[in-house]
């Protein structure tokens, strides 16, 4: 788990954060601040709160219980003094789609105070070809593009992403990840979610996992994935029961059916993760050499932070790490 960042650093900040529908509580204690210059990824099944989240930040939501601050505003009601300096991709676009590409930008740029050219926000997005074309006649993805566009160009100084590259093809998915690195490059605080866990990986200083309205999982990255452990997998030997199968230091075995044929997989962990799963493998090795086996199609890999969501998704808290 990484340090708090201190508040008064923060851009935005979320303290024990409660929204409820009628007896539905929606988002049950969430606490988080993304700092300026840092882009924090809250990711979760669908239902999990994290939309409701971003409302609330957003200022669409009054909090029913907890505070959200944005520079230590409360957002809620969108006040003046913050609107300069916020904008959102929200899921669903709000442009009029008779208007061409340059019209919408146009318009966008009539209500910012400071904003970027047109042309400077059509290149960025790759939309310049389709300046003359009605948002009627784009495509998904570059409608997304179009909404991306049109929230950098006030220069925000915070910037909300929901779901912001749906629809897009892998490279323009990839181009547009250039784009908010390159707000974050330039100071801009970014609360990302998405349903990619691969952007998430890219582009996430920190990340926050959601389940059932509460943050489950939190950290960068590197530690969320490193503090779930390696992974030691390879075909059960048709003659060899699993109870034969060695205990290894600091790993737990699974048995798994990958194709019609059973799979034992060790998960292993540690505090030293240089070496744990070399000092896993090796008495692993010693022991099929003794047996003169095979370990057919033997694997070792890093855990992957699909490996984590779907245990958080699925509710194995008891497997994760401080769990």
């Amino acid at each position: 788990m990484t340090t708090p960042h201190h508040e008064g650093a923060a851009a935005v900040s979320v303290r024990n954060l409660r929204q409820s529908y009628g007896n539905f509580e929606a988002v049950r204690g969430v606490s988080f601040t993304v700092a300026p210059g840092e882009l924090f990824a809250l990711l979760g099944t669908n239902g999990a709160g994290k939309t409701t989240t971003v409302e609330t930040l957003e200022g669409f939501r009054r909090p029913s219980g907890g505070s959200v601050r944005v520079f230590g505003t409360d957002p809620f009601g969108q006040p003046a003094a913050l609107r300069p300096r916020v904008n959102a991709v929200l899921q669903h676009s709000g442009v009029f789609e008779e208007l061409t590409v340059a019209e919408t930008v146009e318009l966008a740029r009539d209500l910012a105070a400071d904003p970027l050219d047109t042309a400077t926000v059509l290149d960025m997005v790759s939309l310049a070809d389709k300046a003359g074309v009605t948002v009627r006649r784009l495509s998904g993805g570059q409608k997304r593009r179009l909404d991306l566009g049109l929230a950098v160009l006030t220069r925000p100084e915070v910037l909300f992403l929901d779901e912001p590259t749906t629809g897009m093809d892998p490279e323009m998915r990839r181009e547009t990840w250039k784009i908010i690195n390159g707000q974050v490059a330039e100071g801009v605080a970014v609360l990302l979610t998405t349903h990619y866990l691969e952007e998430a990986e890219r582009l996430a200083d920190r990340l926050a996992i959601m389940h059932q309205g509460e943050i489950r999982v939190e950290g960068t990255p590197s530690e969320v994935v490193a503090g779930w452990g390696d992974r030691i997998g390879f075909r059960l030997p048709a003659h060899i029961r699993s109870e034969e199968l060695p205990r290894l230091p600091d790993a737990e075995l699974a048995i798994d059916v990958r194709e019609g044929d059973p799979w034992a997989v060790y998960t292993v962990t540690g505090s030293d993760v240089a070496s744990r799963a070399h000092r896993a493998l090796a008495p692993l090795l010693a022991w099929a050499e003794e047996r003169s086996l095979t370990l057919e199609r033997l694997e070792l890999r890093s855990a992957s932070l699909e490996d984590v969501f779907l245990s958080v998704a699925s509710g194995d808290l008891a497997d994760l790490p401080g769990h």
